[in-house]
């Protein structure tokens, strides 16, 4: 559907847009030589009404000195002479207005029956194309969907069938063994015997005292730890805020909940590391980029940068071997006490949790028996399936201010003036992720381009 409907309706509505675009100027320019047309009809009109309004001028002067008996022959002929130029001009601005007017009445008949109409009809084709377009998107819809649907109902048949296993005891087991503190029940209290002092012989009080020595003793310590276990039902205890700050390797915890820290902390780790890793690699690019074109940066000024990022991942890599010896040792005391336990128990933990639903606590009982959760294969399997199938939504788009060879991996060739979707801004590293209208993605320098982000688009590029 991505490629096939999508795709291909931007790219058919930008060039219905270019096309719609190139139609109209026509009938602009068409416009506008006829209004040309016009002005120079009306220009000539004027003149020669002008120059007939002169030429009566000049007639009536003729006329007046003509019958005047005390004008001179001299100034009766001068404006006899007047009266012939006059009436000379007339006549050829009435023969230009005549031609005026008739290459306006062909031109108007031209453009109101031939040009106009055929740019109409040009449109309408347009515009029927269109509709054609659109119902063979339809039918790819229709055709994507149709495919899709029983995946969906298989998919649904997956979910039915996992909420119909649900073992709610099994759950409820797993929440038990993933938030276990992992400490011994307190002991027994014992008694303290205060007739001793009144039924005392010389024999028995030596031995009576010492007893109440130590169960003196245990008894402290047994209500301290006694305390120390019911914070779910009562107050916390006040041995808690004696135990100072808390300490690197979490050993101020129980064992249990030390594990759960460590990990959490190598997975944190671990993702520090990965994005360590991408600067890295986006610095080497960069660094290759200003190899091959000098003019665009100095490769030296990103030495600092990479020498620094290299630092980054050692000491990242050395925390996290020092977290993993840690959580080494927890799992090796934590094993011997787990091993106590019925071997079917484990058993069944393990063999029955991969059939759990999503939203139980599968991946917490797995980290208890057998260490870190790990994917199992048919959900990276489907996971591949279907992310590197589904192309990023355009954000944007760029054109090109100079041409870009893109000879390195990973990278996208551009000419100038080139326009390219946006599909990833850039992230400080002087390169942005583009896609041409056939799919093809790859990173191009920033600075070469000019950007161009949607402010009311989610994840899209609208077209008028």
């Amino acid at each position: 559907m991505a490629h096939r409907v999508y795709g291909e309706l931007m790219r058919y509505a930008h060039d219905l847009k270019t096309e719609r675009k190139m139609h109209l100027q026509e009938g602009r320019k068409a416009q506008q030589y006829l209004d040309m047309c016009w002005k120079q009809m009306d220009n000539s009109k004027k003149k020669f009404e002008r120059e007939c309004r002169e030429a009566e001028k000049a007639q009536q002067s003729y006329e007046r000195l003509d019958n005047d008996t005390n004008a001179t022959k001299a100034d009766v002929e001068k404006a006899k002479q007047q009266l012939n130029l006059r009436t000379h001009m007339a006549d050829e601005n009435k023969n230009e207005y005549a031609a005026q007017l008739q290459n306006f009445n062909g031109e108007q008949h031209k453009h109101f029956y031939v040009v106009i109409p055929q740019i109409y009809k040009q449109l309408q084709e347009m515009d029927e194309r269109r509709t054609i377009k659109l119902s063979e998107c339809y039918r790819g819809f229709a055709d994507s969907e149709r495919k899709v649907i029983p995946i969906i109902s298989k998919c649904l048949e997956g979910m039915i069938l996992a909420a119909k296993s649900v073992d709610e005891r099994r759950d409820s087991q797993m929440v038990v063994d993933s938030f276990k503190s992992g400490f011994e029940p307190p002991g027994d209290f014992p008694f303290e015997d205060y007739s001793q002092h009144i039924y005392r012989t010389i024999s028995d009080g030596t031995i009576s005292a010492s007893k109440q020595e130590s169960g003196k003793v245990d008894t402290k310590t047994t209500v301290g730890k006694a305390k120390g276990k019911l914070w779910l039902f009562g107050k916390k205890p006040k041995w808690s805020v004696k135990m100072g700050p808390a300490l690197e390797d979490f050993s101020h915890l129980p064992p249990e909940q030390r594990r759960k820290k460590l990990q959490q902390r190598i997975d944190e780790l671990n993702r520090e590391l990965q994005k360590e890793s991408d600067q890295k690699d986006a610095l080497n690019k960069m660094k290759d980029v200003y190899e091959k074109n000098p003019q665009m940066g100095d490769p030296g000024s990103l030495q600092p940068k990479l020498a620094e990022t290299m630092n980054n991942i050692d000491r990242l890599r050395m925390e996290i071997h020092k977290n993993e010896a840690w959580l080494s040792e927890v799992e090796s005391k934590t094993g011997g006490r787990g091993d106590r336990r019925h071997s079917s128990d484990i058993n069944h933990l393990v063999t029955q949790g991969r059939e759990s639903p999503e939203g139980s606590y599968t991946d917490d009982a797995n980290q208890e028996v057998r260490g870190p959760p790990q994917q199992h294969g048919h959900h990276s399997e489907f996971d591949d399936e279907f992310e590197d199938d589904d192309p990023l939504p355009a954000i944007g788009h760029c054109k090109a201010i100079y041409p870009f060879d893109g000879h390195n991996e990973g990278t996208l060739a551009m000419k100038e003036g080139e326009v390219l979707y946006i599909i990833e801004e850039d992230k400080g590293d002087g390169w942005t992720r583009a896609r041409r209208q056939n799919g093809e993605e790859g990173y191009v320098p920033t600075s070469y381009i000019d950007v161009t982000l949607e402010k009311n688009s989610k994840g899209a590029v609208t077209y008028i």
